[in-house]
């Protein structure tokens, strides 16, 4: 596999790429940890496949993207609307439409049909998306969530407030380590790698994909593409994210991993809290293989309201993005909200459409 941005990247391994690998997690963990409850997929198995991913594909690229789980999905398969079986498939299909839109330089096509009001106001429902999640996060523990605020202040008044996310994790992993004792080495189990048997074709897995395809174009393929122009100075297409995330879904999915995807929301994650090259990813990516064979317990006793603080710290990041480099507002801001209270893909959609027609009157 060529890196077709070699010439250009730099691999640090400092603190700062260390604190902006925990602003990735804090996008992947809460989602990931409620699958492996409720559903049938292990999470040491996903846990490995997020971390292959963030070292292949922050080395192809050359900056520090993210890899997440593909929200619809998630939530879909999360309330029970879809079992298993279903996600599986609707993954593997998802990977084939994203490998064809992206050989085939569709996106580009489309992207020329999107205005860039369009993108920021994505950008802002996933920022909504991600304060409502983190929100509701904390209200499981209001006491506890006033100390990790305490803890983000006290940090930005000594002014170190790129860190004050990680010192929220640690608080976090400590509270953890206290409920599970020193976590036990154990190897994932080898059958939760083959979901092939489980496969099951429906209404309801052709629904999944519907709801996901829209997202993971304006979010994950089109609005990262330009986070990542704004961030890193990086000319990484729509169509080449397209393609390594059908490639990734393609490979993973049947054995064990769940849908996974570029989204904006663990880009702004990663800026924020200071990573600024795929050392990141490095670091988030063995982080992620260790914690699967040596710590998964400690990540299922994570405290969920500390999750919400940093879910919280990256929407408002993300959510300046969106707001602060549109002359638009007002249209910005409507996509925002309509994402956040129907769903990003819809939103996506009547956005581009109002769009082509003020751009008609």
């Amino acid at each position: 596999m060529s890196l077709p941005l070699r010439d250009r990247t730099a691999i640090s391994l400092s603190w700062n790429e260390l604190t902006g690998a925990v602003g990735d997690s804090a996008t992947v963990l809460p989602v990931v940890v409620a699958v492996a409850v409720l559903t049938e997929l292990s999470l040491p198995v996903m846990l490995v496949w997020f971390g292959v991913f963030q070292v292949v594909w922050g080395l192809y690229y050359g900056v520090p993207i993210s890899i997440e789980p593909m929200k619809a999905f998630a939530a879909l398969v999360i309330a029970g609307t879809i079992s298993t079986g279903e996600l599986v498939v609707a993954g593997l299909l998802l990977a084939g439409i994203l490998l064809a839109l992206g050989t085939t330089r569709s996106l580009e096509t489309v992207n020329q049909y999107v205005d860039d009001t369009v993108v920021r106001g994505v950008q802002l429902g996933v920022a909504l998306v991600l304060l409502e999640t983190g929100v509701d996060l904390g209200l499981s523990d209001p006491r506890l969530v006033a100390v990790a605020v305490g803890l983000v202040a006290l940090f930005a008044l000594l002014g170190y407030s790129g860190q004050s996310a990680f010192a929220v994790f640690v608080l976090g992993v400590v509270l953890a380590l206290a409920e599970t004792g020193v976590p036990t080495p154990a190897v994932p189990a080898v059958d939760a790698m083959f979901m092939l048997p489980r496969m099951t074709l429906s209404v309801q897995t052709a629904e999944a994909v519907l709801a996901q395809i829209a997202v993971t174009v304006g979010n994950a393929a089109i609005a990262t593409s330009v986070l990542l122009a704004d961030y890193f100075d990086r000319d990484v297409s729509a169509d080449q994210l397209s393609n390594s995330m059908g490639l990734m879904n393609l490979v993973a999915v049947p054995f064990g991993a769940f849908p996974m995807c570029h989204g904006s929301g663990g880009v702004a994650g990663k800026y924020a809290f200071g990573a600024r090259t795929p050392g990141a990813n490095l670091l988030l990516g063995a982080g992620y293989v260790l914690t699967a064979f040596l710590a998964v317990g400690v990540i299922a006793a994570y405290p969920t309201a500390l999750l919400g603080v940093i879910l919280v710290l990256i929407a408002l990041q993300l959510g300046w993005t969106g707001v602060s480099k549109t002359d638009d507002l007002a249209v910005v801001a409507a996509i925002g909200v309509l994402g956040v209270l129907v769903n990003l893909g819809l939103a996506f959609v009547v956005g581009v459409l109002v769009q082509q027609l003020r751009a008609q009157l």
